[in-house]
């Protein structure tokens, strides 16, 4: 592959696929076995950078975790009883908000001290009101010269309140990390919750742990001084979030696309992807192989996209390709991704040919009315986010003239093997 660009040929595809293990699973039990009191090894199909982003950080945290022919992951625990580091933690954690975010308070459990090495758009991405929480309970954390976040201190138990409304991601780091704390703990939380499916990914992989706690009233309670207790052996499930990307492409062929790999019944928020389509007016079966989605005739629709902020790119891609109107609603937590998602994914679409309007919190596409009509084509920039790029591949199916895609190797951060298995199809 070209690591200055990527000429994707314009037309439909049709075949099958199997979709690599779900990052956001693999974070979670990662961290969770980490915790444990006994090795445990995940069965991983394809390592993103970034699980590999959370296994380089937990190593660096004291943990001994090795890689096996790309489906293998071998825990050894963390010494919680008494940890040791022989100088400062270096976590490189890339640009993986997920591990950042996830390990911060791990990190105060640990009472270790170092710095997250960050890369990309992370140092841009925000942490209020999760590091005034973490401060305020113990920590201390103070960004320095080379994209660095130094922390060092001991996270104490006590009342926690954070916003339901800004990253889900700082509820889940709370909920993994606050059980190994020596007391008591309360996690509440403010205003509107979203992407609650990514909270109820965490509970999943607590309750997996052994972990006790409750929720009522928007509050959390954990018991502190808990045992993680995780089976020897297990099987992350495929990524819904990859697989959105294959069945989109799906919609857009008549012969269709067979994708296998996920879980009909997962926790994962992003397998609304199929309501999605079915809204759309696609072709979607489940089958014992897999789910297959061809074309049928699309039409415009309204997507609220609060809880589903990783879709809106590929699902606008088919909104251009509908005909009349598409209204994507409540996205407004999607410039604070990658890139500017909601800029990049509109100039995705104007790039190739597709009329979009661009507002604060949303977007409205004009769908082109495929396949009596079809997008232009040309050249787009992802700004080194994977979600568009892989985006752009899903509308070469739509275009007249081929789409070609800059730094194509920024799908490496979610898909590893994205392009093998589409250009294979």
């Amino acid at each position: 592959m070209n690591t200055d660009n990527k000429q994707i040929r314009p037309g439909s595809r049709t075949g099958r696929v199997t979709i690599p293990a779900s990052k956001s699973r693999a974070h979670r039990l990662l961290i969770t076995a980490a915790l444990s009191d006994t090795p445990t090894t995940l069965e991983c199909r394809g390592f993103s950078n970034d699980i590999l982003a959370t296994v380089n950080c937990l190593n660096g945290l004291g943990c001994n975790i090795s890689v096996e022919n790309d489906s293998l992951i071998h825990i050894v625990p963390l010494r919680r009883d008494d940890p040791v580091f022989s100088g400062p933690a270096v976590l490189p954690c890339r640009d993986s908000g997920s591990t950042l975010r996830f390990l911060l308070p791990l990190a105060g459990v640990l009472g270790a001290s170092g710095y997250f090495k960050m890369e990309g758009r992370l140092p841009e991405r925000p942490l209020a009101p999760y590091d005034s929480e973490l401060t305020g309970h113990g920590m201390s954390l103070k960004p320095e010269a080379g994209n660095r976040l130094y922390f060092e201190g001991s996270l104490k138990p006590g009342k926690y309140i954070l916003p339901g409304d800004v990253s889900s991601q700082y509820i889940s780091g709370l909920l993994m990390s606050l059980p190994a704390l020596d007391g008591d703990s309360e996690l509440k939380i403010t205003g509107n919750i979203e992407s609650s499916d990514y909270i109820r990914m965490t509970e999943d992989a607590l309750r997996l742990a052994g972990i006790d706690f409750s929720y009522d009233d928007r509050t959390y309670r954990i018991p502190g001084n808990q045992h993680y207790k995780m089976p020897e052996r297990l099987s992350v499930e495929g990524d819904w979030s990859g697989a959105a990307f294959f069945l989109c492409l799906g919609a857009l062929s008549p012969e269709g696309i067979l994708v296998s790999g996920v879980t009909p019944d997962s926790l994962q928020g992003d397998k609304a992807v199929t309501d999605i389509l079915k809204q759309f007016g696609a072709d979607i079966r489940y089958t014992q192989e897999g789910i297959f989605v061809k074309y049928a005739p699309l039409h415009g629709i309204t997507v609220d996209a609060s809880g589903i902020p990783d879709l809106v790119p590929v699902i606008s891609v088919v909104a251009a390709a509908a005909k009349g109107t598409t209204h994507i609603t409540g996205a407004g937590r999607l410039r604070l991704k990658e890139s500017d998602r909601l800029k990049t994914t509109s100039e995705l679409l104007a790039s190739l040919g597709a009329v979009v309007t661009e507002g604060r919190e949303d977007l409205v596409i004009e769908g082109c009315d495929f396949p009596a009509n079809r997008l232009r084509g040309g050249s787009t920039d992802p700004f080194n986010d994977h979600r568009i790029a892989m985006s752009a591949a899903v509308a070469a199916a739509v275009c007249e003239n081929p789409v070609t895609v800059s730094s194509p190797e920024c799908v490496r951060k979610s898909f590893a093997g994205f392009w093998e298995i589409f250009d294979a199809l």
